[in-house]
């Protein structure tokens, strides 16, 4: 009991730090989750974390042979010297097609409650299988993944370890790199705002402290990137161009209407499919056209280009996007309003949002992996 009212009171003691330097907004910035450290990384009662478990997730992680050639591994799109993306506009793809949306960092991915920018999985479990196995991203089959784990004498002892298994299950590698993945979080210690709402007054300079009250006050930020992480994990269309590539390199226009197919979209809609209909994928709701998760904040200056499509190199033109008050679309989110940002605010703002990352990168040394090894003669295998 004294932990739980002892974190209570540290929240509190936060959204008051927030609040309190965003006078011209500050009602309005009251009615959402403030910005704040981020928690410990939420754990599922079925995948506890372990050391080992960990461990083995990071080697999978890196292995190509969870993938359909063995060309695209975990790492090939999330590249810890690119702030755990791959810095394209679009992800790269699977060897012979050509993927159709940006590759989000994995970096606090545990803290989210629905991945990828349609939110169509709903935990890391799910979606490590879902982009090793997806057909523009890893394109492996399960089956063969699984065997080529069983005929790495290494991974066999791992997988026994971690698992109590006899031999290497594909469910148990996904929940090795969830729980892997788990662990890749911004270090409060690092990133200058989080030192600043604990209390170091001097983690942020004059611009970055008002741009804080730009970003709660006049830009109104706050309405929907809000919360530890910065997005209320809702989502909403924004008007975000379309990246040219769909309209001029075939291969990005074949997985684009391969995709319409796929998610299961009426011949009508999928005939005439010109534009990326996000979150209408997962509910068919035509409310929903044009429609993606809100992104977190966190780690911004690391992880750019930005929105689903790539098309925003900086910050500095995504806060002008916002600031015209975003662009054309049929389900626009009425939040979205021009802001009247004069220049001073607009760059107090982008100053304010790069003290949500960490001031060094998370960077990681790849694991060695094992070698294969043929099976002894006689021995068999327990399934």
């Amino acid at each position: 009991m004294k932990t739980s009212i002892s974190r209570v009171s540290a929240v509190a003691t936060v959204a008051v730090a927030v609040l309190a330097f965003a006078a011209p907004g500050a009602a309005r910035a009251a009615d959402f989750p403030p910005l704040a450290p981020l928690p410990p990384v939420p754990v599922p009662a079925d995948n506890p974390m372990t050391p080992e478990k960990v461990a083995l997730g990071k080697m999978l992680f890196w292995d190509s042979r969870l993938g359909g050639d063995a060309s695209t591994p975990c790492v090939a799109c999330h590249m810890p010297n690119l702030g755990w993306g791959d810095s394209g506009e679009i992800s790269r793809g699977y060897p012979g097609t050509q993927h159709w949306r940006n590759s989000q960092t994995v970096l606090n991915s545990g803290h989210y409650n629905k991945l990828f920018w349609e939110g169509n999985v709903t935990s890391l479990e799910a979606q490590a299988p879902a982009a090793a196995g997806g057909n523009v991203a890893g394109n492996g089959d399960a089956s063969m993944m699984e065997m080529r784990l069983r005929f790495i004498p290494e991974y066999v002892e791992r997988f026994k370890q971690v698992f109590g298994t006899p031999w290497p299950r594909i469910t148990h590698a996904w929940k090795a790199i969830a729980a892997f993945e788990r662990t890749l979080n911004s270090d409060p210690a690092k990133v200058p705002f989080d030192r600043y709402v604990k209390g170091d007054k001097s983690a942020l300079n004059e611009s970055q402290v008002r741009g804080m009250t730009v970003f709660n006050g006049k830009g109104n930020c706050i309405q929907c990137h809000n919360g530890p992480l910065g997005s209320d994990q809702k989502f909403h269309a924004l008007g975000v161009p379309e990246n040219e590539v769909f309209r001029t390199e075939p291969l990005f226009q074949i997985t684009h209407r391969w995709e319409h197919y796929q998610k299961g979209v009426s011949q009508e809609r999928y005939r005439s499919a010109d534009i990326d209909q996000g979150y209408y994928f997962v509910t068919k709701n035509p409310r929903d056209i044009g429609k993606f998760r809100t992104p977190g904040l966190r780690e911004l200056t690391h992880t750019a280009p930005y929105m689903h499509s790539g098309i925003f190199y900086t910050l500095d033109e995504v806060v002008d996007f916002y600031d015209q008050g975003g662009g054309d679309a049929a389900n626009k989110s009425p939040l979205l309003k021009p802001l009247g940002l004069t220049d001073e605010e607009k760059a107090d703002l982008v100053a304010f949002l790069e003290s949500l990352s960490m001031e060094e990168p998370l960077l990681m040394d790849p694991p060695k992996l094992p070698p294969y090894a043929p099976l002894k003669a006689g021995k068999q295998e327990n399934k």
